[in-house]
């Protein structure tokens, strides 16, 4: 049962406030909207509303008639997640609903865990292809590599983990060693791609597949088990990346940029540009020695 403190209904000034009176709205309109009979409840007599009344909204989420009367009514008091997820199940929300409704009640919001995805449709590989020779590549949150263009794979090229067919460019870099992986200042770079894996890790915390990959990255690279324990976080962004490749003399530095992709969670598009006229003419070097992906073993 949620019981409203005298201190949760104290009114606060802020922009999230201004939103409650959409707030209300809102959730007075996906009331209406689920009956009774959508939750297993007998219609009943006399009811002159046309959906769910209050009351039984706050019944089926377990909470306090008071504490969902004043929601609805866009009293500034605090919702957690927990609650607002319970709201959004009890009224039958969507996924794009849900996100509204937690912006409308400035509470933070954290897609749903349907974000290993392993292929993409069409269209983003139609993306990917086109933006060659700027190596371009999807990944989600884990680092597994779910499409590429043959400019990436000139570039890089990522080999199947031990034993799968799921290409991980973590996997690739951390097993490979100094001389073949193709990132040239590894005390610089892959600190932050490890604590970019753990800012994704937060929202998969005991996820079996997460949880094997770690453990098995961890058996293979005692370098990123150890910087797996500094606990560093890092969100995905612009660098400017060094690299080296077997077929062309000289370092290419490229500036990577990552592009979220809606309709696909927590994946990204990442692309790289030459950082300057040498790396440019290399990459143009590598098209001509294409023989296949590279191979970063």
């Amino acid at each position: 049962m949620t019981t409203v403190t005298t201190q949760q209904h104290t009114r606060r000034k802020g922009p999230a406030h201004g939103k409650r009176p959409e707030l209300a709205a809102f959730l007075r309109s996906r009331r209406a909207r689920v009956t009774p009979a959508d939750v297993g409840m007998p219609p009943g007599l006399r009811r002159r509303t046309p959906g769910l009344r209050r009351e039984e909204v706050a019944q089926l989420s377990g909470v306090g008639v008071t504490w969902y009367t004043w929601l609805e009514q866009g009293r500034p008091i605090n919702a957690s997640s927990q609650v607002l997820d319970a709201v959004a199940r009890t009224l039958r929300l969507d996924p794009p609903e849900r996100e509204h409704l937690y912006e409308l009640a400035g509470a933070p919001f954290l897609p749903g865990r349907a974000s290993d995805v392993f292929e993409v449709g069409e269209e983003i590989q139609g993306i990917i292809d086109a933006l060659d020779p700027l190596p371009s590549v999807v990944y989600n949150a884990r680092y597994d590599v779910l499409a590429t263009n043959p400019a990436y794979l000139d570039l890089f090229g990522v080999s199947p983990m031990k034993g799968t067919r799921v290409r991980n460019a973590l996997w690739s870099v951390f097993t490979a060693s100094e001389e073949d992986c193709p990132i040239v200042h590894r005390a610089q770079e892959l600190p932050l791609m490890a604590a970019t894996l753990r800012s994704g890790y937060g929202r998969h915390v005991g996820e079996p597949a997460w949880e094997t990959f770690i453990e098995a990255l961890s058996e293979a690279s005692p370098y990123f088990a150890k910087l797996w324990l500094s606990g560093d976080v890092l969100p995905p962004g612009r660098r400017v990346k060094t690299f080296q490749h077997r077929a062309v003399a000289g370092e290419i530095r490229m500036t990577s940029v990552s592009l979220t992709v809606n309709g696909l969670p927590e994946c990204r598009i990442v692309t790289y540009t030459a950082a300057d006229e040498q790396s440019r003419q290399l990459l143009a070097d590598l098209r001509t020695h294409r023989r296949g992906p590279a191979a970063c073993t």
